[in-house]
This record gives C-alpha cells, sequence and structure tokens, in this order.
C-alpha cells in the first residue's frame, strides 16, 4: 500500500475536526453571553421580591403592577424576531452588545422613579434580553459540536434561571435591608454596561459583510415560519415557561404570603423554582441528547412539572418547604427541549431565526398572559388583598396549560439521533 493511500485511510477513520472541536473564539463569547442572560433574568424575576415597595412608589393595583411588570414581555416579544434576524445577518458582535446596552439602559430607567420612566425601562429590558437567548443559542450552536446542543442549550437555560434564583433569592434581602430598591436597579444597569463593552471587544465579527436590502434579514422567517413545527415548537415552550416565569417568579411570592408565610422566606421558598431550573434544564438537556430522542424527556419534564404544581397550589403541606418548588423547576426545564427541536426541524442556514420566532411565540404567549393572570386575581379577589383562595382558582390557567402542552408534545416529530439514524 502507498504512503498516500495509508494517509487516505487513516484520515477516513478520523474524527471530522468541525465535529469535535470546540471553537474557542465562539465559545468565550457564549461564555460573555451567560453572564448577560444571568443579568437579564435576574432583572426580569427581581421586581417579583418588591411587589409591595413597587406598588406603594407607584399606586398600582395588582392588575396596574402585573401590567408594568408585564411590559417586559411585549417588547421581548418583538425584538425576538429582530435579532434572530440580525444574527443570521451581521454575526453575533453587535447584535449581542446592542442587546446587553439596551437592558442596561432600561434597568437605570427603571430605578429613577416615575411610573412612565419604569415602563419605559420595562420595555428597554425586554428588548435587549430578546438579544440574550438567542444570542446564546447561536454561539453555542457555533462554539461545539452539534451533538451537544442540547445540552448546550441546557446550559444556557442554567445561567438564566441561576439569575432568577439570584433575582429572588438574593436581591429579596437585599432591597428589603441594605439597598433601596431604586439604586439596586441603576446598579444592575451600570453592571450590565461594563458587560457590553466586553460584548464589543471579545465577541467574533462576522464572517462576511451582509448582502441585500435590510429588509431580507427577515427572510429566513418564511422557512421557519411556513412550517408547522415551529408553531407546535414555540406554543408547548410558551406553555410550559408561563407557569414558571410569570406564576411562580412573579405571583410565587403572593402567592406564600396568602399562606402566611414571612416575606424573606417567601422569597427564598418561592426562588427554589429557579433553582430547580438550574439542575433541570442541562440534566434534562443532556438526558434528551443521551438517549438519542427529545419527546420521551420532554413529556416526563411535562409530567413532573404538573404533578409539582398540583401539589404546590392544592395541597401546600404534603412536601416539605422548599421541595415543591425545586421539584417543579427541574420539571420545568423540559421547556428548553423545543429550543433544540425547532432547531433541528428548520434548516442549519436559519439557526438564529429559528430561536428568534421560537422567542416570539413563546413570549407573545407571555405577553398576553402575563397581564390576563393580573386581571383574574382582580376579578376573583375580595378586596386589595389576594386571598390563598383566590390564587388557587387563578392557578387553575397553569394547570390547563401544562396540560395542553403535553397533548401537543403529541404531535412533535422527533428529532433525536436516535430517530434520525432509525430513519
Amino acid at each position: 500500500m502507498h504512503v498516500e493511500d495509508d494517509d487516505r485511510l487513516q484520515r477516513s477513520f478520523a474524527p471530522a475536526p468541525a465535529a469535535a472541536a470546540v471553537h474557542w473564539p465562539f465559545a468565550l463569547a457564549w461564555l460573555l453571553t451567560l453572564v448577560f442572560y444571568f443579568g437579564q433574568y435576574a432583572l426580569r424575576a427581581a421586581p417579583g421580591v418588591m411587589i409591595p415597595e413597587l406598588s406603594a412608589s407607584f399606586g398600582l393595583t395588582a392588575l396596574g403592577l402585573s401590567a408594568l411588570i408585564g411590559l417586559y414581555f411585549y417588547s421581548y416579544a418583538g425584538l425576538s424576531i429582530v435579532a434572530g434576524a440580525a444574527l443570521d445577518r451581521y454575526g453575533a458582535k453587535r447584535p449581542i452588545a446592542f442587546g446587553v446596552f439596551c437592558v442596561a439602559a432600561g434597568g437605570v430607567l427603571f430605578g429613577l422613579g416615575p411610573v412612565a420612566s419604569a415602563e419605559a425601562g420595562r420595555l428597554f429590558q425586554g428588548a435587549g434580553s430578546g438579544f440574550a437567548f438567542t444570542g446564546a443559542v447561536y454561539l453555542a450552536s457555533r462554539a461545539f459540536a452539534d451533538r451537544w446542543l442540547a445540552t448546550a442549550v441546557g446550559f444556557t437555560q442554567l445561567a438564566g434561571m441561576l439569575g432568577g434564583f439570584a433575582g429572588q433569592f438574593a436581591v429579596g434581602p437585599l432591597v428589603h435591608g441594605a439597598m433601596a430598591w431604586q439604586a439596586f436597579w441603576i446598579d444592575a444597569g451600570l453592571a450590565l454596561a461594563a458587560l457590553g463593552v466586553l460584548v464589543l471587544i471579545l465577541t467574533p465579527g462576522a464572517q462576511a459583510a451582509p448582502r441585500g436590502p435590510v429588509w431580507a434579514m427577515f427572510a429566513p422567517y418564511k422557512i421557519v415560519l411556513s412550517n408547522p413545527q415551529s408553531y407546535l415548537c414555540g406554543i408547548i415552550g410558551g406553555l410550559l415557561f408561563m407557569p414558571t416565569t410569570i406564576g411562580a417568579m412573579i405571583w410565587g411570592v403572593p402567592f406564600l404570603r396568602s399562606l402566611g408565610v414571612e416575606p424573606a422566606e417567601a422569597a427564598s421558598r418561592a426562588s427554589m423554582v429557579a433553582l430547580g431550573w438550574v439542575i433541570g434544564a442541562p440534566l434534562l438537556g443532556f438526558l434528551a441528547d443521551r438517549v438519542g430522542r427529545r419527546k420521551p424527556v420532554l413529556l416526563g419534564g411535562i409530567v413532573v412539572m404538573l404533578a409539582a404544581l398540583l401539589v404546590i397550589v392544592y395541597l401546600p403541606t404534603l412536601l416539605p418547604p422548599y421541595v415543591g418548588g425545586l421539584v417543579l423547576g427541574i420539571g420545568s426545564g423540559a421547556a428548553m427541549i423545543p429550543y433544540s427541536i425547532i432547531k433541528e426541524v428548520n434548516p442549519d442556514t436559519v439557526k438564529g431565526s429559528a430561536t428568534g420566532a421560537m422567542n416570539f411565540l413563546v413570549f407573545s404567549l407571555s405577553a398576553v398572559l402575563a397581564p390576563a393572570f393580573g386581571f383574574t386575581l382582580v376579578r376573583l379577589s375580595d378586596g386589595p388583598t389576594l386571598s390563598n383562595e383566590t390564587f388557587r382558582e387563578a392557578d387553575l390557567i397553569w394547570v390547563a396549560a401544562i396540560i395542553v402542552s403535553f397533548v401537543l408534545t403529541l404531535f412533535l416529530r422527533e428529532t433525536g439521533a436516535a430517530a434520525q439514524r432509525a430513519r
């Protein structure tokens, strides 16, 4: 055998470099974006531990506060579409940096005091946050081999939910003790502005200059949104997100207060849901990669989530404190699996747009149901104080959302590696 033939034979059995390598410039940028995702998630969850302070400062009812906090989801949903298209057209550097600076400005505006400033700040926070998860998944898809995509997405969500955990567990004692709530928002905004500078310096730029008119960057959405599976992924993800991002992170503390739990303990117990996500998102993502199938892991997570929610709301003494929220969060980690599926049911050339469409669908549902849940609480309550019975009736919304997500999951196409090998 000739030497050249021997070399070719060895190369034919060698693993493909692109499949095995970690592309470190993108991996470093991914880590920076995880910090951004952590920070914006902390700001998303923080209002839940300062409901009395916000109500007193702004003079708002539960419905008014729910509408103010829910402004975040309107701008998040809208800018998610722009974020996905911008990432596919311009690369990661400028879109993600724009998102960081936008959230930074939103934090400062929210802390300045007047209601109008807080409304603008919440809109800025949501708009910039639309670039966080979308940007992180975009970078992960370029930093790591495809076979680890669900795991990378899980770890991305881990960073976000650590932020959600910090936004309740750490921020609660902080604003009730050493720091005024306004100072927290302003300081957080300044810290994110510094992060934005690092993103601009260290994130790789686009590999090629964009071609064609700017509006052409939305063309990939024609591919994504003409695929019925994309809608299934978005609706399922949205239905699974809402019981945690709205039900637990915003209204979890008031719910526990209605059970007679002290404010500090209520904040700590509510933060267990986010901590459960920290465990569940990477664990379930890894499990879905390991077994090579997405749907069984997703369905299992939904069942765990439903069981935990029913116990927390309707049998609150059945489990020890902190356990129910932790289990709910672990099961909720399955909500990240549709983010992997939507990328796998669409072409590789629309990775950013697929995630952007997913975020748009997920948070459009949140934008509708965040104020709707507040309106339901007001309608069911007998006065300004929200009773436990009021929450028990209103939380049927989240029970129904989880059940519908289970049914819709049955219609998803299996995209895991094992299913692809079987075809």
